[in-house]
């Protein structure tokens, strides 16, 4: 902080008073600690509404465990009953690959999934996996699309809004799809409209708060994640007759909070300012200030970080080498998290328990493992913790191979479960600080491409976990060791970064790259001797 003059001690008072009124410029991450409160009623509410997109993002990511599952079971049909159906009853759903077209029909009907619509079995079983792959592929593309508009054009604003819109319109049209292929090709559409969510709420909620309470925060958002995915086995059970209502409900939600709920958010106060925006950045901060019963100092203003005759748009993420690099290691870490988060809550299907319940259950292990990462956010380095987290999570894994191979002993499949659930909590908890620590790891001039860079990855290795699904049906051996060995690279990985806990968040490249140098000369032994 620092102020345009001095005050000069043999200045009379009229002097002096007008000296006291000139411009005392600040940083904004100044303007947030010292002034306007790092973490008041103002950000709760401003974090809260943002976060609520989260439930959209959440339902329509995972809502395909109901609408493309497998029906549970199948009878014969009454009217035409076969010798060959009757003997093959209760043999699970493979047997009625034997039996002849006609002869049987699903317990929940034809409309319960699209597999029990489009006859996706047998031979036809991997076209089930293509509309979730084609989702997350669509969410890759979408992620760098959406984090470029929100950090150039349109601000993060305006970008949720626009994809709350999209979201709900392709989830509509999806209802409709007439065949399998139309159905996959709206499912993409529809991760490509979602991709700007989730993005832009993190990046949104977390640039209005003071760093000491910046991962608390991030996880916090998470939470409304965990509610909208504990939300679909209620609202899927209603609709378990007609996977096609139940897109055509889950099309209500987004729209709904666009008309309702978007117009009290305010566009964030960082972004504001590197487009030059400076008034608007401030009067933010002043209604901030004020709802937390605070008042900015009438001379303040904000630092621009950019240089007079410079703009961010001369400044490139992949241009600059530093930057670069971390957001390679970023990305290849970010895989493998994201296959493994992905899969393991798609196979929900294949575990030996009521699907609604199954899903139910594995929801409600997000919320401690929310719980738990943001109270370790607190206290340990985001490098360690993730670190740790995905090592559990890849351990868990691979210990489940051994595990399957007692489902025909008493109790392995409790085994199994307690044991899936303690590598599903340890993912979440990576997968959440991961999106915590990128954020930190870049300045908000392409944090929010940082941001979408890091979701493609995760898209990426989410859009291949499908198919591994379907692989481990034949070979659960081979599914658990992939994802063990994955979560573990993408631990040893993450040891390449830097530490982020209590580092200011810069606002632009040229910024971050000169201060983090001057600290690291700062610590380093040779300039502690001198």
């Amino acid at each position: 902080m620092k102020e345009a003059n001095k005050l000069n001690p043999d200045m009379n008072s009229e002097e002096k008073g007008e000296l006291e009124v000139v411009d005392l410029e600040v940083t904004i991450d100044e303007a947030i600690q010292n002034h306007v409160g790092s973490f008041g009623f103002a950000q709760f509410l401003h974090v809260t509404l943002v976060s609520l997109a989260w439930i959209f993002d959440s339902q329509n990511t995972l809502v395909t465990i109901f609408s493309d599952a497998q029906p549970g079971s199948w009878i014969c049909k009454t009217n035409t009953p076969s010798s060959s159906c009757i003997a093959a009853s209760g043999k699970g759903a493979a047997a009625v690959c034997t039996l002849e077209p006609g002869t049987w029909e699903w317990v929940g009907g034809a409309g319960s999934s699209i597999i029990a619509e489009w006859d996706l079995i047998c031979n036809r079983r991997f076209l089930a996996a293509i509309p979730a792959s084609c989702f997350f592929i669509g969410s890759l593309l979408g992620s760098a699309f959406n984090g470029r508009l929100a950090d150039s054009y349109l601000g993060r604003k305006k970008t949720i809004l626009l994809s709350c819109v999209l979201t709900s319109i392709t989830t509509f049209l999806t209802s409709y799809a007439p065949n399998v292929w139309i159905y996959a090709f709206l499912r993409s559409m529809n991760g490509f409209s979602r991709s700007g969510i989730g993005i832009c709420c993190l990046v949104l909620s977390t640039e209005v708060i003071g760093r000491k309470w910046r991962g608390q925060v991030g996880q916090y958002g998470f939470l409304y994640f965990t509610g909208g995915f504990f939300s679909l086995p209620f609202i899927a059970y209603q609709t378990r007759g007609s996977w096609r209502n139940l897109y055509k409900i889950l099309s209500i939600f987004p729209l709904a909070y666009c008309f309702l709920l978007v117009p009290f958010v305010f566009e964030s106060p960082r972004w504001l300012l590197i487009r030059g925006r400076n008034e608007e950045a401030l009067d933010v901060l002043k209604v901030f200030a004020r709802l937390n019963r605070k008042k900015l100092p009438t001379n303040l203003t904000l630092k621009n970080p950019l240089p007079v005759n410079e703009t961010n748009h001369e400044e490139s993420l992949w241009k600059t080498k530093w930057a670069a690099k971390r957001m390679v290691t970023v990305m290849l870490a970010g895989f493998g998290v994201g296959f493994v988060y992905y899969g393991v809550q798609l196979n929900v299907e294949n575990l030996n328990f009521n699907l609604y319940y199954s899903v139910g259950l594995n929801a409600l292990m997000e919320i401690p493992a929310v719980l738990i990462g943001s109270l370790l956010l607190a206290f340990v380095n985001r490098r360690l913790l993730f670190a740790v987290s995905t090592y559990v999570a890849g351990v868990s894994c691979i210990l489940c191979i051994f595990i399957s191979s007692q489902k025909a002993s008493s109790g392995g499949s409790w085994g199994q479960l307690i044991i899936e659930s303690i590598g599903f909590m340890a993912a979440s908890i990576s997968f959440d600080v991961m999106y915590i620590y990128c954020v930190e790891l870049f300045p908000t001039n392409v944090r929010n491409f940082a941001v979408s860079m890091l979701r493609q990855t995760l898209m990426l290795g989410a859009s291949i976990a499908p198919l591994l699904v379907v692989v481990g049906r034949l070979s659960p051996s081979i599914s658990f060791i992939i994802f063990g060995v994955l979560s573990i690279f993408s631990g040893t990985l993450s040891l390449l970064l830097p530490e982020t806990k209590n580092a200011p968040l810069y606002d632009t490249l040229k910024q971050q790259q000169e201060e983090e140098i001057s600290i690291r000369n700062t610590t380093t032994p040779e300039s502690a001797s001198a």
